[in-house]
């Protein structure tokens, strides 16, 4: 159907857009569609682009590889990532800025010029490595699609776990209250 290379591209090209649409800028509401969206895009991604599991050997560690490689960037994006209630609304919601454009350009970036370079760059230099470590090519298109997978489900399932562990609103109203309380009776 596509190339590895062109399949490479398209989930570079899916993961980056869906990320970047979603979450750049401030007052990002955090809700059923925003959390919805790169799950739909990740479960249409597995079935039209991954090969045949690799089950055994250097292959499945590639694979795990990728899986490990796509949690700790869905992490750091998280990390980089500003979760509050928004004021207005007292909807949980999201900021965040260059430095997460930077993260996904970087990760996707550096995919996108290894599915090339393993095309124009260095294939003969790949081959050599797969054939003395064992390693099909099907287990580098896993890899690399199991990476952003991971990358964008750990994004969003984090985002969901600290939008839900945001005081409610009535709690934090009553926080402030007190607060106030406290403040005017300890200036007396």
């Amino acid at each position: 159907m596509f190339t590895e290379l062109t399949q490479a591209e398209i989930v570079n090209g899916a993961v980056l857009i869906a990320t970047l649409h979603s979450d750049l800028g401030s007052h990002r509401k955090i809700g059923p569609m925003r959390l919805l969206r790169p799950l739909l895009i990740a479960g249409s991604i597995v079935p039209l682009f991954i090969e045949p599991l690799v089950t055994h050997g250097a292959g499945l560690a590639v694979e795990f590889a990728g899986v490990a490689a796509g949690l700790v960037g869905g992490l750091a994006a998280l990390g980089l990532m500003r979760v509050y209630r928004n004021p207005g609304t007292g909807k949980p919601a999201s900021a965040s800025g260059r430095p997460l454009a930077l993260l996904w350009l970087l990760v996707i970036g550096a995919r996108a010029a290894f599915s090339y370079g393993s095309f124009h760059w260095f294939p003969n230099q790949l081959a050599q490595w797969c054939i003395a470590h064992q390693v099909s090519a099907a287990a580098i298109t896993n890899g690399l699609i199991f990476m952003a997978v991971a990358m964008l489900v750990t994004r969003t399932v984090g985002l969901a776990a600290r939008a839900a562990a945001l005081p409610r609103t009535e709690t934090l109203v009553a926080a402030h209250a007190a607060s106030a309380e406290y403040a005017t009776t300890a200036a007396r």
